[in-house]
């Protein structure tokens, strides 16, 4: 498992960002706060505080894992 700061602050992101990693098989998880709820579940992000970064848990090994760093680096925050 890997855990990286995203930031989802559109409407756009967002749903590019479900489209991008509903193509896995692996699960994603998004943390903030004390909630945590489904990387894939676009209804359940848009229940988060998009306002500021989230914590997105990405549970994948070796290769698989490599694969969807290259989709999620493009949202990821410092």
């Amino acid at each position: 498992m890997k855990t990286v700061k995203i930031s989802l602050n559109s409407i756009d992101k967002v749903k590019a960002f479900v489209n991008e990693i509903s193509k896995f098989d692996c699960d994603f998880d998004l943390v903030s706060g004390r909630y945590v709820i489904d990387a894939k579940s676009i209804m359940g992000i848009f229940s988060l505080d998009l306002s500021k970064p989230i914590d997105l848990n990405i549970h994948a090994d070796g290769a698989a894992l490599d694969t969807v760093m290259a989709i999620v680096s493009k949202y990821v925050t410092e």
